[in-house]
């Protein structure tokens, strides 16, 4: 039996790519161009192994794979992205990935990725692979606190800690230009409820005005430049 697929990629003819690509020794269950929609259809397609690029709109693919792990925690994950931080990588794997490769490796290094991270196995991209067992064992890196005034870099991950997960989807979707009332609808919660959430993630770091988060949110990797589209109401 083939295994069950799941993609989820905003850029429909890198979608298609791998889709034909994996076609036949897979079987892809679902294609979806944002993280929400992929966690959503978790349900219906029970995958096997999901493949999910960082930079999605309405949820990032990391905080989706988090989601995806509380869901159900066998389901393997693969990150095929443009970011090649290590920091990304680092958060990666922390959340349960166990698959990591560059969009600019050769296909091939897809189909074996895929194969070895099916297998149960971890795969990396070998351009990025190298020091990243160094800077992972750190005695500096998150969870495992650090001297003050030491150079805690791995702490400045894609992905602030000093956030909750719901501040997080909050931070993205005010980051991508939708609307309080659109936000509240996308999470289910009342629109009371997103401004409160914007007020504490203002605060927590530092920042003043919609355009500082919108920079803030690129600069760390939750999105870019293209899921950002303003909208007419976008300050209420």
């Amino acid at each position: 039996m083939k295994p069950r697929i799941l993609l989820a990629d905003d850029h429909l003819l890198v979608a298609e790519g791998i889709q034909r690509l994996l076609e036949p020794e897979a079987e892809i269950v679902g294609v979806f161009a944002d993280g929400r929609a992929l966690v959503k259809a978790l349900p219906e397609t029970h995958p096997d192994l999901i493949i999910v690029d960082i930079s999605l709109p309405l949820l990032n693919g990391l905080d989706a794979a988090r989601q995806v792990k509380q869901f159900d925690p066998s389901i393997k994950i693969l990150v095929l992205t443009m970011h090649a931080d290590q920091v990304f990588v680092v958060e990666a794997f922390r959340l349960g990935v166990t698959g990591y490769v560059l969009k600019q490796s050769l296909s091939g290094e897809l189909q074996h990725a895929v194969r070895e991270v099916l297998k149960g196995n971890t795969y990396i991209s070998p351009s990025i692979a190298q020091g990243l067992v160094e800077y992972m064992n750190r005695p500096t890196r998150v969870g495992q606190g650090g001297n003050p005034g030491e150079n805690n870099e791995t702490e400045k991950t894609g992905f602030d800690h000093s956030l909750s997960p719901r501040q997080r989807e909050v931070l993205q979707l005010v980051a991508e230009g939708r609307s309080t009332k659109e936000i509240a609808s996308i999470l289910n919660v009342s629109t009371k409820t997103i401004e409160f959430h914007r007020t504490r993630i203002m605060k927590e770091l530092g920042l003043k005005t919609r355009p500082e988060l919108t920079k803030y949110a690129i600069s760390n990797g939750l999105i870019t430049l293209q899921t950002f589209t303003p909208s007419e109401s976008s300050s209420s």
